[in-house]
């Protein structure tokens, strides 16, 4: 895969030379940390007049792995089975967070092939469990599809079948939430049948896919596709942005709320439907909402995703993040339009190294061109130790510097 890297590296380059200087002015110039090393440019000697340059050193993982300890000490129950709102006194359990939590542990796992992880994953599956009444249903249908995703990821990596089992057993809670109304889709929520969303849906269509992957069922292909272009059909305009939801008042309206997370989600499911049909228009639809969401003033800011907030919007950037990763990581892609995701992704990791982190605490600022303040929420550090675990990805696959 490096070639499509060395493809474009001239221009990677360039705007990674540009960024470093304009970072690095006596004004703005960034704390050197353990994560942050810099290494000096060559002494200037009388017959080789130069103006000296600092080249920064992104090391990702070194500070993944500072990031994954701090956020599991901060934000861990004392019970040790859940992981709490906040690093400001709020124990909440939040179901939703705690199934990225998983997510987040497997993407640590991935990167060192630590069993430490492992472990790690399999307290807090059960501690969701738990800290839920001992069962793994919720209410919302959006929950369960996060920690249903998470759960069939993790055995597809590890082949634990404990993780199957809480996968398969979700995917048949979350059917019970399609119906006609609205024209298809999932619910949101039990008690609110008729209102259809992206975080449903999108979740569902996703696991689907990987279902049909993992077994080869029809049918489980058949929903994928169906609950696509329902998505499609009713809340993708056709810029490709992606709106939340429909019918919330069971008026058949549509919600204009635009949020990073419905982006993500509609590009994952896309991507996945790709994956296991090679059909180019699931490939094309992910690249136009993701080539989109890259310039929304919705979305963006100075070139770099915007604050959502903290609380559950703390969240949203990082799932766009997972997504885009994965559709930048997709083969076929040409070498132009990969560029530019990565480029963008660099763009938002390198911000966050150097101004979205307090050292030495390792908290995360919902803003990735500020410090944060001081309360940090778990959804918050969740989307920022996303990024950076997606960062050391693609700079271990030699697509950013």
């Amino acid at each position: 895969m490096r070639k499509h890297f060395l493809n474009v590296r001239t221009f990677a380059y360039t705007l990674i030379f540009l960024t470093v200087l304009s970072s690095c002015s006596k004004k703005d110039s960034p704390v050197v940390t353990p994560e942050t090393p810099v290494t000096p440019a060559p002494p200037v000697t009388p017959t080789t007049p130069t103006t000296p340059v600092v080249t920064s050193v992104y090391k990702y993982a070194a500070l993944a792995d500072s990031l994954q300890a701090a956020t599991y000490t901060t934000f861990l129950s004392a019970d040790g089975k859940y992981f709490v709102k906040n690093n400001n006194g709020d124990k909440t359990f939040n179901y939703w967070p705690n199934a990225h939590m998983l997510d987040v542990l497997t993407d640590a796992y991935v990167r060192t092939n630590n069993a430490a992880y492992l472990t790690k994953m399999k307290a807090l599956l059960n501690g969701i469990k738990a800290s839920n009444g001992n069962t793994y249903s919720n209410e919302f249908y959006d929950d369960m599809g996060w920690l249903a995703n998470a759960s069939l990821r993790d055995y597809l990596i590890i082949n634990d079948p404990d993780y199957l089992t809480v996968a398969r057993q979700l995917y048949t809670e979350i059917k019970t939430g399609s119906n006609t109304t609205a024209g298809g889709g999932i619910a949101w929520r039990k008690s609110q049948l008729y209102y259809k969303n992206i975080p449903t849906t999108g979740n569902m269509c996703i696991l689907a896919a990987r279902f049909y992957k993992l077994q080869s069922k029809p049918e489980d292909l058949a929903l994928a596709k169906s609950l696509f272009d329902w998505m499609k059909s009713n809340l993708v305009n056709s810029s490709g942005q992606v709106q939340d939801g429909i019918n919330r008042n069971n008026d058949g309206k549509v919600d204009n709320w635009i949020f990073t997370y419905n982006q993500g989600l509609y590009i994952g499911a896309a991507v996945e439907l790709y994956n296991v049909t090679k059909e180019n228009v699931y490939l094309q639809a992910a690249i136009a909402t993701a080539g989109n969401a890259l310039t929304d003033g919705n979305f963006i800011l100075n070139n770099l995703l915007k604050s959502e907030g903290q609380g559950d919007g703390g969240l949203f950037k990082g799932v766009l993040i997972r997504y885009l990763t994965l559709l930048a990581a997709v083969p076929v892609i040409d070498d132009i339009t990969r560029a530019k995701f990565t480029l963008f992704l660099q763009r938002n990791a390198q911000s966050m190294y150097f101004k979205g982190i307090s050292r030495p605490s390792l908290m995360i600022s919902p803003d990735w061109s500020v410090a944060p303040g001081a309360s940090t929420d778990l959804t918050t550090q969740l989307s920022g130790l996303m990024m950076i675990e997606a960062a050391a990805k693609l700079k271990a696959d030699g697509r950013i510097e």
